[in-house]
Formats: structure tokens, C-alpha cells, sequence
């Protein structure tokens, strides 16, 4: 096998008494898209801006492309050779689009086509447009274009749809696949398991520094999933509590109430018991992905921004 675009093995970084990293480790391949999927404060940042040399590690070894992050001489081909979008990319307001491109494409003795990563990124048309004036979906693409001005072996995203609104986050999906299709392969972060089940090969789940689960998608449901569930819509703490009478594991959703379904029997039962105590709440059968993976592995607590409590 050919050896990984990046290795990373043990890697450890502290902030003080802080440890962001705890033991991280995981191989990405050649051609593939690998993601890092995690809720705020997993270590995910941390462990990217490794990979690029933007931090050194406490402890631990991560290679890329072949050349260890540790060495000098390591540092500079890395840098050389991949492409990143931080997880804020910003620019100079004042600079036109296709000023940006080109300050930093000043930065490479061989830079890519600026036209054609515009053209790539659908964004041509804001060529002469201001950094400044761009929706927020614009600058992304516009951050993604200059990760890709040297022509990158590997490209890392830190969270490229995080700003974005539903209808954005899909059409930098498209092009995050446009560019896994013509070859490049892709390490990006995301606490988005939506996100991650839509266009990673492989996964590695983080929670609290730590490497969790790592596998593909279908495994990861497969290995850690719970089956088909039960779900009352808006049954509210009445639903929750009456059922925990009849099953051992009952859970909360927002205001869902979620319960293992074994066979039809399960679905009488449950129903029995709120018509007898005349509460009433819309059940439907659904199927385990990744969002029940990753909420059971990465703790029923987190919030919608992705904070575990």
C-alpha cells in the first residue's frame, strides 16, 4: 500500500494544563477524503493546524505527504505542497477577488490558473468584486480558491461550512466533491455528522482530544448504531416518562422521545401505555446513521453549536 498523505500516531498537544489532544491517531489515504468529526473543543483545530505546521506537537508524530511536521526541512515541503483553509479565512476588505487570488498565489513560484479556480469555484463573476462585499458563502469559496492557488497534493479544511446557511453548506458540498473527483485528496473538519456521512471515505470521531471511532461511515452506523428506534414526535417529558415504564432505554431529543424497536409488539406496547394514560404524541420507525452514532459516542448533551455540557 501506498504510503498515506498523512500519518499521525500518538499526537498529543497541550495549551498550558490544557490538553487539546489527547493520543490522537489515524491515516489518511492517497485520493481519499478523510474527516475529522467532533464537537467544539474535541481537538480537531488542533490537531489540523499540526498538520500544517501552524503548531507543534506536545507529543506523538504526525507525518504528511512522507515529511515529519517536527523537521525543518519538513515544515518547508509541507507547506509547499498542500493547500488550507483555516477555519476563519479572512482577507484584506479592500482587495478585489481576484486580488486576493493573486496575493496569495505571489506566494508560490508555480501558482495554479486564477481564472480557472474561479471558474471551478462558480465564483468568476466576483472577480472584481471586493473581498468585503461578498456574502459569507462567497468568501468561502473564495478561502477554498486560495488553498487551492499552488495546486495542493492535499488540502485541509477546518470547518468549511460552519458560517454557512443549509443552501451554502450544499453547494460547498458539490465542490468539496468536484475536487475529491479531479484527484485531490482531502482532510477537512466538521461537527456536522450530516456533514461528514455526506462526503467522507472514512471517519474519525473525536470527543474531548481522544480518537473515539474511527472507520467508514457505514461501519461506523453498523459497529455503533442501535437499529431501527421508535420516535414520538413532541411527546415531552409525560411521553418519556411512561414509556421508561415499559423499556430500558428510553432517550430525549428536543422534545422527541426515542426508544429501541425490536418488533411490532414494541410499537403496541408503547402505544398501550399513552392511550391508557390519554397522552398522545405522532410515532414514526426510524433507521440508525450517523447523527445517532455520533450523538451516543460523542455524549447526548451537546448543543445545537456543537458544545457538550
Amino acid at each position: 500500500m501506498a504510503e498515506p498523505v498523512v500519518s499521525v500516531q500518538g499526537l498529543v498537544k497541550r495549551y498550558g494544563e490544557t490538553t487539546a489532544v489527547d493520543g490522537v491517531s489515524f491515516e489518511a489515504q492517497k485520493g481519499e477524503i478523510f474527516s475529522l468529526l467532533g464537537p467544539n473543543g474535541a481537538g480537531k483545530t488542533s490537531t489540523v493546524e499540526i498538520i500544517e505546521c501552524v503548531r507543534r506537537p506536545t507529543a506523538g508524530s504526525a507525518r504528511v505527504l512522507g515529511y515529519s511536521v517536527s523537521e525543518p526541512d519538513g515544515e518547508i515541503e509541507i507547506k509547499r505542497r498542500i493547500g488550507m483553509l483555516p477555519q476563519e479565512f479572512n482577507a484584506l476588505g479592500r482587495l478585489t477577488v481576484e486580488e486576493t487570488l493573486e496575493f496569495f498565489a505571489g506566494m508560490y513560484d508555480a501558482p495554479a490558473d486564477l481564472m480557472g479556480l474561479l471558474d471551478l469555484l462558480e465564483i468568476r463573476e466576483k472577480a472584481k468584486v471586493r473581498f468585503a462585499d461578498l456574502s459569507a458563502g462567497q468568501k468561502r469559496r473564495v478561502g477554498i480558491a486560495a488553498a487551492l492557488v499552488n495546486d495542493p497534493e492535499l488540502l485541509v479544511l477546518d470547518e468549511p461550512t460552519t458560517v454557512l446557511d443549509p443552501e451554502m453548506r450544499r453547494v460547498t458540498w458539490k465542490v468539496i466533491q468536484g475536487l475529491h473527483a479531479r484527484g485531490k485528496s482531502i482532510v477537512f473538519t466538521t461537527r456536522y455528522a450530516d456533514e461528514a456521512e455526506q462526503l467522507a471515505d472514512r471517519i474519525a470521531i473525536l470527543v474531548k482530544g481522544k480518537t473515539v471511532a474511527l472507520d467508514t461511515p457505514s461501519q461506523l452506523v453498523q459497529s455503533y448504531g442501535a437499529g431501527r428506534t421508535m420516535v414520538f414526535t413532541n411527546g415531552g417529558e409525560g411521553v418519556f416518562g411512561t414509556l421508561r415504564r415499559f423499556f430500558d432505554t428510553v432517550s430525549m431529543e428536543g422534545s422527541s422521545v426515542v426508544v429501541p424497536f425490536g418488533d411490532m409488539r414494541d410499537i403496541q406496547v408503547a402505544l398501550t401505555a399513552l392511550i391508557e394514560r390519554g397522552l398522545h404524541a405522532d410515532m414514526a420507525l426510524r433507521s440508525a446513521g450517523l447523527e445517532e452514532v455520533y450523538l451516543k459516542l460523542a455524549g447526548s448533551g451537546m448543543s445545537e453549536s456543537g458544545e457538550t455540557e
